[in-house]
């Protein structure tokens, strides 16, 4: 991302922040895991590589941008708290991404094997009993439910003060419901077979849109104890943003060139995924062509090759889904920046987050 804050980081600067938050994190449980021995103190070795190899920090950005545009000071924020606490959601997200690779068995993450892959691969490297993919999925529960208390950990232990803490408190709460509640949507749906456009977006608001953009801001706003009607601007602005951050994945999860998003390209077909992309395919395919939606529902959800791969992309652009959900991206990044645009949020917060916005619903990984 690119925008600037006039009184805070550069986006490289605060995703290097976020990062040295989350190194001295780690660094200050060392004592704890290694007592465990070992064999635990590699298993945590893997968990902070995951969360520092890559990813873009968008939720701590978000929610960062959020405070300052709430009134929040980065030239009195010397101590660190408040970056830290926006850190903490990168700990909710490595675990989110820990056991969303689980469910939908992805091979690979950023370019590397999945936690549970690694794992897996380890296992049978040593030759130890049992079965290794097992072994890897159990691994990965446990460093993503690791992942989750730690994100607790972290934002209690940030130092923020009590107040802002209590404000804090109820929106951390109803965040982490709404992930994990939008992942059960996501695997409900999925295997009852729901291939309503509005399922999609369902999941998409909760499984994503709450937890990458709408939460992160409401976060930022309550640690600058924000008046309700930024809080709900911000919310209507992230929620809307957050749901076209998704749908742009669901075209990346199809569409995307690996060498960008380091995930094999078509995964979200082999993985069953019913993304509003794939639904809005369906939709259009069952009214004008019946012969494409079979092959479209024979296909999702099976180890496809990728001359089929081809097969079922050209079904869903010549069905027009794509020129559907880009419509649908641009339709919800103009009404959530006309939000923004009236909200009491300062210049500089309104501008970084026009960019951010742009940023995240133009991406190519």
């Amino acid at each position: 991302m690119e925008a600037t804050l006039s009184a805070g980081p550069r986006p490289t600067a605060l995703a290097t922040q976020v990062e040295t938050a989350l190194r001295e994190f780690f660094a200050s449980r060392a004592a704890v895991v290694n007592e465990l021995g070992t064999g635990y103190r590699e298993a945590v070795d893997a968990l902070e590589s995951f969360v520092l190899r890559g990813g873009k920090r968008v939720r701590p950005s978000f929610a960062w941008t959020g405070w300052v545009g709430a009134g929040g000071n980065p030239d009195t924020a010397g101590d660190g708290a408040v970056m830290r606490a926006c850190s903490a959601l990168e700990l909710v997200q490595a675990c989110a991404l820990v056991h969303d690779d689980i469910i939908d068995a992805s091979t690979t993450r950023r370019g590397y094997p999945t936690i549970h892959v690694e794992f897996a691969e380890a296992h049978r490297g040593k030759q130890w009993n049992g079965d290794s993919a097992h072994f890897g999925e159990g691994v990965a529960i446990l460093l993503g439910d690791l992942a989750l208390a730690w994100a607790d950990d972290m934002l209690r232990e940030s130092g923020i003060d009590a107040a802002a803490a209590a404000r804090v408190s109820p929106v951390w709460a109803a965040m982490r419901t709404e992930v994990l509640g939008g992942q059960f949507l996501d695997i409900s749906g999925e295997a009852g077979g729901d291939e309503s456009v509005e399922a999609a977006l369902r999941v998409n608001r909760y499984k994503t849109a709450a937890y990458t953009i709408e939460r992160p801001l409401h976060l930022g706003a309550a640690l600058a104890d924000a008046d309700d009607a930024l809080v709900a601007d911000y919310r209507a602005f992230g929620r809307d943003i957050g749901i076209a951050f998704q749908l742009r994945d669901d075209v990346l999860g199809v569409f995307g060139d690996p060498a960008v998003t380091g995930k094999p390209s078509g995964d979200d077909l082999r993985a069953g995924k019913r993304t509003v992309l794939f639904a809005t395919a369906l939709q259009r395919a069952d009214a004008d062509d019946p012969i494409a939606a079979g092959r479209l529902r024979d296909g999702i959800g099976t180890d496809l090759t990728d001359t089929e791969v081809d097969g079922l992309r050209d079904i869903i652009t010549r069905v027009g889904a794509v020129d559907d959900v880009e419509q649908r991206i641009a339709t919800l990044t103009a009404r959530s920046l006309e939000v923004l645009d009236s909200s009491s949020a300062t210049p500089e917060a309104k501008a970084a987050l026009t960019e951010m916005a742009r940023a995240a619903t133009r991406r190519a990984s």
